[in-house]
């Protein structure tokens, strides 16, 4: 059955999200996410596109921007193309990294493009990855406020106001909201090296480290790790090497 064609946007603007393959991590150290940030860079340039926002996870990626001179489709090829042409010479490995059909959604009112904009932001936060929207490294937000480096963020602070200091000070506000925004239906699961990073956080080195820990101390932690959005009981099983029905048990 043929696929659906994509209806254009009339703004030109659409919300992107790709993600890799069965899920499979994409991003493996920091290298990989600044070699990725220099591909947008190398296409903004040579595409004509404007970059509002982006959102780098481990397995996944997400993107705010308005296609320029060249169509959506042929600027997320060549990203795509040029990253994993990259991914595989590092890697020494061949074949698909991306899920083959990136999902894409169009924003085409002020609203939307200020939730998309803050949904976008909120990942690593609604994922339980950060304890602040401003804590992750991996995404847009800090170029509104502070050094801009690749995105484009004049049309971003113009919905909030034509001063630039009451927008910068609207949007922190606006960034900080509690909210339910739901962009783009996607099923947010965390990889392994995400749920490692966190455990990290909490002051848990290894798995025998929590292993060994007692009852109560070890099913504080393992509570915190289950209300993560995107996170298995099989998962964590195997992360942690403690058995499912301990880690359904623990309150």
């Amino acid at each position: 059955m043929p696929r659906k064609a994509r209806k254009p946007s009339r703004s030109g603007v659409y919300h992107i999200i790709m993600r890799g393959i069965n899920r499979q991590v994409i991003f493996e150290d920091e290298e990989d996410k600044d070699q990725f940030l220099e591909i947008l860079v190398k296409y903004k340039r040579i595409s004509g596109f404007e970059l509002y926002g982006y959102c780098l996870m481990d397995n996944h990626v997400h993107l705010l921007l308005k296609e320029g001179e060249e169509s959506i489709s042929k600027v997320m090829m060549r990203i795509c193309s040029s990253y994993v042409y990259w991914y595989n010479w590092k890697y020494e490995r061949c074949g698909h990294l991306f899920q083959e059909r990136y999902k894409s959604e169009n924003v085409e009112n002020k609203r939307y493009f200020l939730t998309v904009l803050r949904y976008i932001h909120h990942n690593p936060l609604k994922a339980g990855i950060v304890q602040s929207v401003w804590d992750s490294r991996w995404t847009s937000i800090h170029e509104y406020v502070q050094h801009v480096s690749i995105v484009d963020i004049d049309r971003g602070l113009r919905l909030l106001s034509e001063d630039r200091k009451v927008a910068i000070y609207s949007f922190k506000e606006y960034m900080e909201e509690s909210n339910a925004d739901k962009c783009l239906e996607y099923e947010v699961k965390l990889s392994d090296l995400e749920v490692r990073d966190y455990l990290f956080s909490l002051g848990i080195e290894s798995s025998s480290m929590l292993q060994q820990m007692d009852r109560d101390q070890r099913d504080v932690i393992l509570s915190k790790v289950k209300e993560i959005k995107g996170v298995s009981l099989g998962q964590i099983s195997r992360i942690t090497g403690i058995s499912k029905s301990v880690i359904y048990r623990a309150k």
